[in-house]
């Protein structure tokens, strides 16, 4: 997943709102770092999706809301620390397992993640990642 490319505002460690706050349209659930080690500020968007969708659908959805699904360990860290806004049910992530299956986040039952068919109807947040800068 990628982050956007300019939030409002210069974003730093320094002027990070607390979790739970608002931030860029969303709600600030934390933070994650790249492969390439850029921090991120994670957004969970407000809109959820009204019903079930596969896994492509999901990601349609995602884009049209103004994010994306969020990748794995994301979705580990929404169900850490922002569960009590997300809806008990199974939602997918933006991971594929393999071409025919994708990975998602159960939000209820311990949180575990698994994959599914990618045909499968679940459902979706969108989250937005915002680059930190020095």
């Amino acid at each position: 997943m990628e982050a956007i490319d300019a939030p409002a505002i210069a974003l730093t460690f320094s002027t990070l709102p607390a979790l739970g706050a608002d931030l860029e349209g969303g709600t600030f659930c934390g933070l994650t770092t790249d492969k390439e080690s850029r921090h991120h500020a994670v957004v969970l968007l407000p809109d959820r999706s009204d019903k079930r969708l596969t896994w492509k659908q999901a990601i349609a959805w995602a884009k049209k809301a103004g994010g994306a699904l969020p990748a794995r360990p994301v979705s580990a860290l929404l169900y850490a620390l922002a569960k009590d806004r997300i809806e008990a049910d199974w939602y997918w992530t933006s991971e594929e397992f393999d071409g025919s299956y994708a990975w998602g986040q159960y939000f209820f039952s311990g949180g575990y993640q698994d994959y599914s068919h990618k045909s499968y109807e679940g459902r979706a947040v969108a989250v937005r990642l915002i680059q930190l800068t020095a």
